[in-house]
């Protein structure tokens, strides 16, 4: 069976690390924000307008790179908004997030509409390819596996000890890590709690883009309304699952990136045994089952959805 070949693993696995990619950056960008003690549930909304944004720009400049740029700044700023709503006001961050959610989402509808109309085929960009590293790429099974990617790919696999080594090795990430579990104690000491809850906002908010703009720049070529597809909740899942731990939340994106290509290889070989539809929605079902088993034995930040008032005692 060609499901079980060789030529099917290694492409099965080079897939999921593509679908594991936007997943990836979402998760790394949520898992900031929380660290921080801030709860985004903008992400959804963040990661569909960085999409829009990112392709709206590659459209109308023929760059990719400036495509790139107008994602990230997009998510800064939908960051920036979602700081001066949860830290700055005060405002419920669940409220405030899923009202970033819904503006975003608006906002991307009407500004690619206004752009460029409501055409039956969506004009197409020339997006990202594939790269191939020289020598690497012919290593048998690894080497088209991992050395034959979308480099965005490979900045977001990197992107993962980077987190890691800036929450638990830097000055920076004790700051953060301390903000998310005693906004108190952090003052005290002389942290800046809004200081430092803004830039994980700005910043998780460009990464959220980020995500999106794969998805239009990347993984399609076009910008799609549903493309993000319930994405950004699978990330806020994730980083539960991950234990707010980079590492974790690495195999967990890895794993639902793995289910997402698994459905579209077996589309493509033509597998009957189960209705592909089963595997669309096996992920949100294991994200439910995940976030139950795990949720109770959390170790979250300790002022996560907390507000803090500056001078507090």
């Amino acid at each position: 069976m060609e499901i079980l070949s060789v030529a099917f693993f290694i492409g099965l696995l080079a897939a999921m690390l593509r679908m594991a990619t936007p997943l990836l950056f979402a998760t790394m960008g949520e898992l900031l924000t929380e660290r921080a003690g801030v709860l985004n549930l903008g992400i959804e909304g963040t990661m569909l307008l960085g999409a829009m944004a990112g392709y709206l720009v590659a459209y109308k400049t023929g760059s990719l790179w400036l495509g790139l740029g107008g994602a990230l700044l997009t998510g800064a700023l939908l960051g920036l908004l979602m700081a001066f709503m949860a830290v700055t006001l005060g405002v419920s961050q669940h409220v405030s997030g899923l009202g970033i959610t819904l503006l975003a989402t608006g906002l991307s509808l009407y500004i690619y509409r206004m752009v460029i109309g409501s055409p039956s085929v969506p004009p197409s960009i020339r997006p990202f390819q594939i790269l191939t590293i020289p020598v690497l790429a012919q290593l048998p099974v690894i080497g088209p596996i991992l050395f034959r990617q979308y480099l965005l790919v490979w900045v977001a696999l990197a992107l993962v000890p980077l987190i890691w080594l800036l929450l638990f090795r830097t000055a920076l990430g004790l700051k953060i890590r301390t903000v998310g579990e005693n906004p108190k104690a952090a003052e005290v000491a002389g942290v800046s709690v809004y200081g430092i809850r803004y830039l994980c906002l700005i910043v998780g908010g460009a990464l959220m883009a980020l995500g999106g703009a794969f998805l239009s720049m990347a993984h399609f070529n076009m910008f799609l309304f549903g493309m993000v597809a319930g994405r950004g909740w699978i990330s806020i899942a994730l980083v539960v699952f991950g234990n707010w731990r980079p590492g974790k939340c690495l195999a967990g994106a890895l794993f639902f990136g793995g289910l997402d290509a698994l459905q579209l290889r077996l589309q493509a070989v033509g597998f009957q045994a189960l209705p592909y539809q089963f595997f669309l929605v096996l992920p949100y079902i294991l994200t439910i089952v995940a976030l139950v088993s795990v949720s109770r034995r959390a170790a979250y930040p300790g002022s996560l959805l907390l507000p803090y008032k500056r001078g507090e005692a």
